[in-house]
């Protein structure tokens, strides 16, 4: 059992993420906010989606789903807790389930904060975890639904997965994220090589995503916050930056 794993790029800031099961070429993608740059990878690799795995609600992860599905046939995959305000789902999914994708499988993981029905999706082969807005590299998703103890309980959902695990998240923040941890964390001398890496990867024009669950867990404030209420007090921070 084994996945790949492309980024494309959509809307302003957002990646789409496009699986393949190796064993079985099976093709999904996670938030696809808009159809024709998906459609466009889609067409690029052999005119096949078989599944569209959605992670919440807001239209810039959502946006393309049904045009995709009308196309494609695919099924969309989705929190049963959110399905009334979702695209219709060919399949609600809860914390614990397993999803069957070819030879492979996503564990979901419930991960309310930035909206309440907010969830997540966990391959181990190799470990990926396509975590929507609520893990950014260096930074965590705004609080539009949900409390700083949620985001807090949400975030320590990951604490079981290993460092390596990729981290497949919903935008490319990071640049602004590093601005905000550093005047965090001035010493933190990961941090520092983390954005030094990122400021390198931006010029060249290149994705600062996905980072580890071990980098992360070094460099992200919202990570390493000791409580809920330091979460929430990091988040007002970032929010009025």
């Amino acid at each position: 059992m084994s996945i790949t794993v492309l980024p494309i790029p959509a809307l302003s800031d957002n990646y789409v993420w496009m699986l393949t099961d190796l064993e079985t070429g099976m093709v999904g993608v996670v938030d696809p906010g808009e159809s024709a740059p998906v459609r466009a990878a889609i067409e690029a690799h052999g005119g096949r989606l078989d599944t569209i795995f959605l992670t919440h609600h807001h239209a810039d992860h959502t946006g393309g789903a049904e045009t995709l599905r009308d196309r494609y046939g695919a099924r969309i995959i989705g929190a049963a807790a959110d399905a009334a305000r979702l695209p219709a789902l060919d399949q609600a999914v809860r914390a614990g389930d397993r999803v069957a994708f070819g030879d492979s499988q996503a564990l979901v993981l419930e991960t309310p904060g930035h909206t309440l029905g907010h969830i997540a999706y966990y391959f181990d082969d190799p470990a990926s975890l396509f975590c929507g807005d609520t893990l950014f590299s260096l930074g965590c998703g705004r609080l539009f639904e949900g409390t700083p103890e949620q985001m807090y309980a949400s975030l320590h959902e990951f604490d079981a997965l290993p460092d390596g695990t990729l981290v497949y998240c919903g935008h490319e923040y990071t640049a602004s994220n590093a601005r905000f941890a550093l005047s965090v964390s001035p010493d933190n001398k990961a941090l520092q090589h983390r954005t030094e890496e990122v400021t390198r990867l931006r010029a060249e024009g290149r994705p600062t995503v996905p980072s580890t669950l071990g980098s992360e867990r070094a460099c992200n404030p919202f990570l390493r916050a000791s409580s809920s209420a330091e979460l929430g007090k990091l988040r007002r921070q970032k929010d009025l930056a």
